[in-house]
C-alpha cells in the first residue's frame, strides 16, 4: 500500500491564516474509484478531528472535467491541494497516513502540544 507524499512541503510557521478562518481544500479524484472514495473518507474524518468545522472540500471528478486538472498541474489521482491557508500545498494518495497528512498539511500531528508524547512513547 503507498502512502501519501507531499509535492510541496510546506512549514507550520509559513501558513498564512486564510482570511475567512476557512481552510479551503480541493481533492481530485477519477470517478467511485475505491482509492478515490478512501481519500474521501480519510479527509473527512481527518478535517472533523483536527479543523472542527472550518473547513471547506470541493471534490473535482477528472472523468467528468478533466481540463480541471491543469489549474493545479494534477498529475496523479486521488490529489488534495490545500488552497487556504497559503502556500499552495499537495498530496498524493489515498491520504491513510494520518501524522503524515497533518505535517504536510501543517497541523499538528498529536494532541497535547509539542513536549506531549505520542500514543508509541513512554513518558519517562
Amino acid at each position: 500500500m503507498k502512502t501519501p507524499s507531499a509535492a510541496r512541503k510546506s512549514h507550520p510557521s509559513r501558513l498564512t491564516a486564510p482570511p475567512s478562518g476557512v481552510w479551503e481544500l480541493r481533492l481530485y479524484g477519477a470517478g467511485p474509484t475505491p482509492k478515490s472514495l478512501a481519500a474521501f473518507r480519510n479527509l473527512e474524518k481527518l478535517c472533523e478531528k483536527h479543523l472542527a468545522g472550518q473547513y471547506r472540500i470541493e471534490v473535482i471528478d477528472l472523468t467528468k472535467n478533466p481540463h480541471l486538472a491543469q489549474a493545479d498541474q494534477i498529475l496523479a489521482v486521488p490529489t488534495l491541494v490545500r488552497k487556504l491557508p497559503a502556500p499552495i500545498c499537495k498530496i498524493i494518495g489515498t491520504l491513510s497516513d494520518t501524522e503524515r497528512v497533518l505535517s504536510a498539511l501543517g497541523l499538528p500531528a498529536h494532541d497535547g502540544g509539542p513536549f506531549a508524547p505520542r500514543k508509541a512513547e513512554k513518558h519517562v
